[in-house]
């Protein structure tokens, strides 16, 4: 037996769903504007920015110029503080030297007496502590 083949064509098509050429357009203008905006919305921020930055700036040069002589004026009363303790406290041990001093030659002078006067004040701190 003969075999037979038939040849069936199949539809081919090489058509796309084609987008119309308006539609196109349309979509590139949007873009476009949109792309614009951005660069406007970018250029506007840039700009702000720049301005927020030189306020701070100068906020903070102002700060710089009026902190500098409170500073200095802080300094210096430390400073003068500082001498003025130094010197205080030179002349609160020389007066402990001297008072020292006094009580030594006292006891010498007159030791009987500043053995009782001990044993008082020992017998008046030991009341004290019970």
């Amino acid at each position: 037996m003969p075999t037979t083949t038939v040849d069936t064509p199949f539809p081919t098509s090489s058509a796309s769903p084609a987008t119309p050429a308006p539609a196109v357009a349309a979509i590139n203008d949007t873009a476009s504007k949109a792309g614009d905006a951005v660069d406007k919305g970018a250029a506007v921020g840039h700009d702000v920015l720049n301005r927020v930055v030189q306020g701070a700036h100068s906020a903070i040069d102002r700060m710089a110029e009026t902190a500098g002589p409170a500073v200095q004026r802080l300094q210096d009363g430390v400073q003068a503080a500082g001498e003025t303790l130094t010197q205080r406290a030179t002349e609160a041990r020389e007066a402990g030297d001297e008072w020292v001093e006094s009580l030594r030659s006292t006891v010498r002078e007159h030791p009987l007496a500043a053995l009782a006067t001990a044993l008082a004040v020992g017998v008046l701190v030991s009341r004290l502590a019970r």
